[in-house]
């Protein structure tokens, strides 16, 4: 019975915790403006943000859709990508030191400086914004997955080689399923930076695109707001869904963690 009373209250808190702070958020937002007199040109209420959602849904939504794809696409490339480099670089000590150093110098360049290299490179299309949430992402990745890989704990490792395990049954079995969970750290810091990378090359040059919407919004900062909440839901979104999908694929963590 307490079991029960417990998996329920897990479950009432689960929906009600994010939305408590998602209201007291908007309120201290809310507040801060009234408080302080600011001119809705400035700052809008959250009022004035939810009528601009009414004046202009398809509008929002429509660009939404096109910031969300350019940012699945590129997650998903540099998840495919991001992890065979990771795993070259934990199954060679000589591919880790002759490249690590690299990976880590490009990773130090601010991104900004690759926005307009971009465009002139491949245009104003869709590729210079999947360019750019690749190049966000691309590090964190190789870096989890290396990491993950090159930590196996020793009583697996043993046990493979008291198995007569071959490498591949090895790294199958035992390394790959270990990494995961230190995979799906670097995926979760990740995904937050896809969407911004796809925000970043849409205001540097694109013609759809919640980033285009902030860029033209000019002072109707009320839809660029808009545009904002957009794409902080979007990245809650996505996030919580790849939580979901650790759950799928790990669900032995939290029994073995504290």
């Amino acid at each position: 019975m307490p079991e029960s009373r417990d998996g329920r209250w897990s479950a009432v808190a689960a929906i009600s915790l994010p939305m408590g702070g998602a209201v007291a958020t908007v309120g201290l937002w809310w507040l801060v403006i009234v408080a302080f007199g600011i001119e809705s040109y400035v700052a809008p209420t959250p009022p004035e943000v939810a009528a601009a959602f009414g004046r202009m849904p398809g509008y929002l939504l429509e660009n939404a859709w096109v910031t969300l794809v350019e940012t699945l696409l590129g997650f998903a490339i540099t998840v495919v990508a991001g992890a065979l480099v990771g795993a070259v670089i934990a199954g060679s000590r000589s591919v880790e030191r002759a490249f690590m150093p690299t990976l880590v110098a490009l990773n130090a360049v601010p991104k900004l400086a690759f926005a307009t290299l971009l465009i002139v490179w491949m245009g104003y299309g869709r590729g210079p914004k999947v360019a750019m949430v690749i190049l966000m992402c691309f590090f964190p990745i190789v870096l989890a997955t290396a990491t993950g890989l090159t930590r196996t704990p020793a009583e697996l490792v043993e046990l493979a080689r008291a198995l007569s395990a071959s490498r591949w049954q090895a790294f199958a079995k035992i390394r790959f399923p270990a990494a995961l969970p230190q995979v799906f750290v670097g995926l979760k810091v990740a995904m937050p930076l896809a969407v911004i990378g796809a925000l970043v090359g849409e205001l540097f040059g694109s013609t759809a695109g919640l980033g285009f919407v902030i860029q033209t919004a000019g002072a109707d900062t009320a839809l660029s707001f808009a545009a904002i909440v957009l794409l902080a839901l979007m990245s809650i979104v996505l996030f919580y869904a790849l939580v979901a999908v650790e759950r799928l694929l790990v669900p032995w963590v939290p029994e073995t963690t504290a």
